[in-house]
């Protein structure tokens, strides 16, 4: 019963992100168009990549390439954060430009890449796309809060009733529930999700018979949608031309909140980005820990595929509770909820011990991090001055990445049986689950003191 009524839920959510994307009258509407298509793609050039020169090259189990590895999934954040980040903050027509420029960019290297298929220049060619790849989900982020405020902003016109900024309160959102800010960051997620399963079909065959430069010429024609789509976004005062509303286009670099925000950012984004970072880190460590310990136990492949599959049939579940756990809830609970769910996980894991185990695990693993992750994303777009949520974005993407990394270097340079890991994994969510409520109950309890005063 339990698994049917979550089966109902993910449909809903998923019927509701549907009839969004084909409302191309709404702000997004727009956006989720925007979303499939730049995911959709992605899932192409990795299906272009399968026997290209990326995996004819013989495969060792030497650490050190899995350490390279690690490093290279770091690379395109360095270049996101410092260079990309503030231009993402220049102005709010800067926020679609990237979004332009990035799947413009992607649709231009895809037809090099095809070009390139078994040459060294491919390697370049690859680690740009995945540069302007971040580039979008960075931009993404910062783009939901202005989505919401455009959205209000139309629902106001339309209604008569003033709605400015309603998505943006603590309290939730205004209108149908899944409307708010962490239910639109779950929404895109799942819309990107079943796009890229819809589009690893057309992308397969395409492979199967006429080879990966095919695949890649057809994602350039996706890409080049994209970026069809990414001008048709409509920001808040798009298309509104009252008196004073040209000054509202530009945003000063002077402005006291991005300096206030350079140097201490919200204490809920602060501690949210911490207990988000923990999520992510521990997925890391289980994706690596799950890799060596099924070689060193000579487990078939297919054990691997199916913690893979667990872990996003997790993440759609997650996806799917988002909006109705917060109608019950806050994000910061969310959070809470999410670490403490891991820590059970864990527990029950090493208790039961065996690889089923470690598939449950990776459920919930994968449950955890969808749930979190728009909560956290709903955060930062609440309490970041609008004009510099793309550096925000840049920044915390670069950390929760680093922090995967370290999750995921521990069980490459260490010997870990699966048990050992569990407890680690319950312990860790445990500590971070602990330190988060900590931190919020000291921040909270001075506002309390002063409003008994």
């Amino acid at each position: 019963m339990a698994v049917r009524s979550r089966v109902v839920r993910l449909r809903t959510l998923a019927a509701e992100a549907l009839a969004d994307l084909f409302d191309q009258d709404t702000p997004f509407g727009r956006l989720a168009l925007v979303q499939v298509l730049m995911i959709a793609g992605d899932t192409l050039v990795t299906i272009s990549l399968a026997g290209s020169l990326f995996f004819s090259i013989s495969p060792s189990e030497a650490k050190s390439k899995v350490l390279l590895y690690l490093l290279l999934t770091i690379a395109p954040f360095a270049i996101v954060s410092p260079f990309l980040g503030p231009l993402i903050d220049r102005s709010r027509n800067s926020r679609r430009a990237m979004v332009v420029f990035s799947a413009v960019g992607r649709a231009l290297l895809c037809p090099l890449m095809a070009r390139d298929i078994h040459s060294l220049s491919l390697f370049p060619e690859a680690f740009l796309i995945l540069v302007l790849s971040k580039l979008y989900l960075v931009t993404r982020g910062a783009l939901v809060s202005e989505i919401a405020s455009a959205d209000a902003e139309r629902h106001e016109a339309t209604s008569g009733h003033s709605a400015a900024d309603a998505y943006l309160t603590e309290e939730g959102p205004s209108g149908p529930p899944s409307h708010g800010l962490a239910g639109w960051n779950a929404q895109l997620t799942l819309l990107g999700t079943l796009a890229g399963f819809v589009f690893s079909i057309p992308g397969i065959i395409l492979l199967k018979v006429f080879g990966s430069p095919a695949v890649l010429l057809f994602t350039a024609v996706v890409f080049a949608a994209a970026a069809v789509a990414g001008f048709r976004l409509i920001l808040p005062g798009s298309g509104r031309h009252e008196e004073g509303d040209e000054d509202d286009d530009d945003w000063s670099e002077d402005d006291p909140d991005l300096a206030a925000f350079a140097h201490a950012p919200h204490p809920e984004v602060v501690l949210g980005l911490t207990a988000n970072s923990l999520l992510r880190g521990i997925a890391g460590f289980l994706v690596f820990l799950l890799a060596f310990g099924l070689r060193r136990s000579h487990a078939p492949l297919y054990w691997y595929g199916l913690a893979l599959g667990a872990s996003g049939v997790g993440a759609l579940i997650g996806l799917s509770l988002v909006p109705r756990l917060r109608r019950a809830m806050r994000e910061p609970a969310m959070l809470t909820t999410a670490l403490l769910a891991v820590a059970l996980g864990g527990i029950a894991a090493a208790y039961v011990g065996g690889l089923g185990a470690q598939m449950l695990l990776s459920l919930l693993v994968g449950l955890a991090g969808a749930v979190g992750q728009p909560s956290f994303d709903a955060m930062t777009q609440r309490y970041v001055p609008r004009a510099s949520q793309g550096r925000a974005f840049a920044r915390f993407s670069t950390r929760q990445q680093l922090v995967w990394v370290i999750g995921a270097l521990i069980p490459v340079a260490l010997v870990l049986s699966f048990k050992t890991g569990d407890i680690v994994i319950a312990v860790v969510a445990v500590g971070g689950a602990t330190f988060y409520a900590i931190g919020r109950f000291n921040r909270v309890r001075p506002k309390r003191r002063g409003r008994q005063n």
